[in-house]
């Protein structure tokens, strides 16, 4: 086989892994084609500095879920790492038991593990999930067999597609998704594509509310929520409670909707958010100027209910009688 043949053959299985490799039990049982004769079994580095091999160490016998990142990413990998933070809450204890995560860098050369430390802490990763380094070429070889890059890439403006590989080695089953779904919808995907029931019986639809969510409240959940609350605290950015009270209107809407040119306009604003949440840089969600309009009309209604609220417990807390006294 030419060195142009291998190629060819290499593509074809990677877009084969990326698109559907979902293999029968029974075939994958005799003979596994996504398994030691086909990932390279490449040296990498975690986050903790220790040394670990691709396959035989990291995917042999487990069920994983791999995707690529790299630090100073200005586009979807804080999002991207914000949302895969929450579905390891979701999956609870069966993170380092029943699957693990893979975060693979594609800037190894800027992504110590000193770096992929300090990133990986930003989230609150915790036990069974890795971030990787090692050698360029290595990780190019890797990303392109996982099917996770394209020839597209060097010119997207991410570098990369946010996807999400799920693997079951041992059923020699892999199957891609998007890695910035809705987290329980993420979680829910990988329960039922490595078959797990639930020990706590689900509800019935038949109990369930009415589903009564408008467009903003949808946009929050589903572009904001992984990274931020309103009223609730700080995350991994900023709480947003009375946001819109703090802020000039007009600046929030320019800092949602292209939050990577203000910052590399030098806009004070954007520059003291970025130097007191380091590592974590907002993102451009791609938002629409109504999708920022109803964003902004939801963050001011939420921080007034929240203000309200408080306001509330302030006054009660008055009222009540001083110790000693009735």
């Amino acid at each position: 086989m030419n060195a142009l043949q291998f190629f060819a053959s290499a593509l074809s299985k990677a877009w084969f892994l990326a698109v559907v490799m979902v293999v029968p039990l029974h075939e994958a049982a005799a003979a596994n084609p996504w398994g030691a004769d086909y990932f390279p079994d490449i040296v990498l580095t975690t986050q903790d500095g220790s040394k670990v091999r691709f396959y035989n160490d990291l995917v042999k016998g487990k069920n994983v879920a791999v995707n690529v990142i790299y630090t100073s990413c200005k586009d979807e990998c804080p999002l991207e790492t914000a949302r895969m933070a929450e579905v390891q809450r979701l999956l609870g204890d069966r993170m380092g038991k029943d699957i693990f995560f893979l975060s693979i860098s594609i800037d190894p050369e800027k992504d110590t593990p000193k770096v992929l430390k300090a990133y990986a802490d930003k989230f609150g990763v915790g036990p069974g999930w890795l971030f990787l380094t090692g050698k360029k070429e290595d990780i190019k070889v890797l990303t392109r067999k996982l099917g996770l890059s394209r020839a597209s890439d060097a010119f997207s403006k991410d570098g990369h597609a946010s996807s999400l590989m799920l693997g079951n080695d041992p059923n020699g089953q892999w199957m891609r998704n998007s890695a910035v779904d809705n987290p329980r919808f993420l979680a829910a995907t990988i329960a039922n594509f490595f078959g797990w029931q639930d020990v706590v019986p689900m509800a019935s639809y038949t109990q369930a509310r009415p589903l009564d969510i408008g467009r903003a409240q949808f946009t929050f959940e589903s572009r904001c929520a992984s990274c931020h609350t309103v009223g609730g605290g700080d995350r991994i950015g900023p709480d947003l409670s009375q946001v819109t009270a703090r802020r000039n209107p007009a600046w929030i809407a320019r800092y949602l909707k292209e939050p990577d040119k203000v910052r590399a306009e030098g806009d004070p604003t954007a520059m003291q958010l970025y130097a007191r949440y380091p590592q974590v840089r907002m993102p451009n969600l791609r938002l629409g100027d109504e999708d920022v309009a109803v964003l902004i009309a939801y963050l001011d209604a939420q921080g007034k209910a929240v203000g309200k609220a408080k306001g509330a417990v302030a006054a009660d807390r008055e009222r009540l009688p001083e110790p000693g006294r009735s």
